[in-house]
């Protein structure tokens, strides 16, 4: 279920020279992250259900879930979370998961979703809306800078949906990472700069930035996930909002973005890209892989 990007040459938005860089870096990439197998002895099912109670110091959720096909009927249980997942968790939301049980027949759960009728309407039509938009721009799919940015519509690192048109009236800096990301001089640098972006431009009194990070790999990286890799970096959420959702919605970003993500034998291969978008939502500056300094940046910010 990896994110899979392959560019025709008769489809491609990428033209001459960028189409062979592009080529390039994404081939002389080294290895990125494995996607991890579960082991042979667990078992998984998906789950939906209603959070009955949160024990965020012991990460346990208690749920009462609909049956589950072919394993249990409906109950009420406490299951193992993830830290994150357990900050996000509140007494009667509906989430959406997968179960896993490992051979002595324990469950955890994982890939935790918000599962509420209104969210998952607004990400159905943002993602579907931004479907219509990379179809019918065709070849032209690729966003030049100078060029607006398309509407969307993901969860962010609280579990809220959030509509591109927040960010309106706003700078903002925009890249694309992946939490499982080993190489240091690709997602982990990339984050550190756009940290280090964030304290230079309030020190030089840009007031009125947004820094957002949109994942490459949304099977993995849920709201949960990406609140635990922004609170273990210490990164500051107060202007800086990390966005994941349905796989195809990312997709379509990516391609309109200009950003290769594929998986290749299990393995995350991808390029970079950070943008810089103006208050009308218009893209001003661009810079492609992680070699780019915060003050490039900074300095064509608008101050306010």
């Amino acid at each position: 279920m990896g994110i899979r990007v392959r560019i025709r040459p008769e489809s491609s938005p990428f033209r001459g020279a960028r189409a062979a860089a592009f080529g390039l870096a994404l081939a002389a990439l080294l290895p990125g992250c494995a996607r991890q197998p579960k082991p042979p002895a667990e078992k998984t099912y998906a789950l939906r259900g209603e959070v009955v109670s949160v024990d965020a110091a012991h990460r346990l959720l208690t749920v009462r879930h609909e049956a589950i096909s072919g394993f249990m009927p409906a109950m009420t249980m406490d299951f193992p979370v993830s830290r994150g997942d357990a900050a996000l968790a509140r007494p009667g939301e509906r989430i959406r998961a997968v179960l896993v049980v490992d051979a002595a027949g324990a469950g955890r759960l994982e890939e935790v979703w918000p599962d509420d009728s209104p969210s998952r309407v607004a990400i159905d039509n943002g993602a579907f809306a931004l479907r219509q938009d990379t179809h019918d721009r065709g070849g032209g799919a690729y966003r030049e800078v100078g060029e607006n940015i398309p509407d969307f519509a993901l969860y962010d690192q609280t579990g809220a949906v959030v509509q591109s048109g927040r960010f309106r009236g706003k700078q903002v800096m925009l890249n694309f990472i992946y939490t499982r990301c080993p190489i240091a001089n690709m997602c982990p640098l990339s984050t550190a700069k756009m940290m280090a972006t964030q304290k230079l431009a309030r020190d030089s009194g840009i007031r009125n930035l947004e820094l957002v990070t949109i994942t490459l790999d949304p099977a993995h990286d849920t709201p949960g996930v990406l609140r635990e890799y922004a609170e273990l970096r210490g990164i500051d959420t107060s202007n800086f909002t990390f966005l994941t959702g349905p796989e195809g919605a990312i997709r379509d970003l990516l391609l309109q973005f200009g950003v290769i993500a594929e998986f290749q034998d299990g393995v995350l291969k991808h390029t970079l890209a950070t943008l810089l978008i103006d208050e009308k939502g218009r893209i001003t500056a661009r810079a492609d892989g992680s070699v780019w300094e915060p003050q490039d940046f900074v300095s064509k910010m608008h101050r306010r």
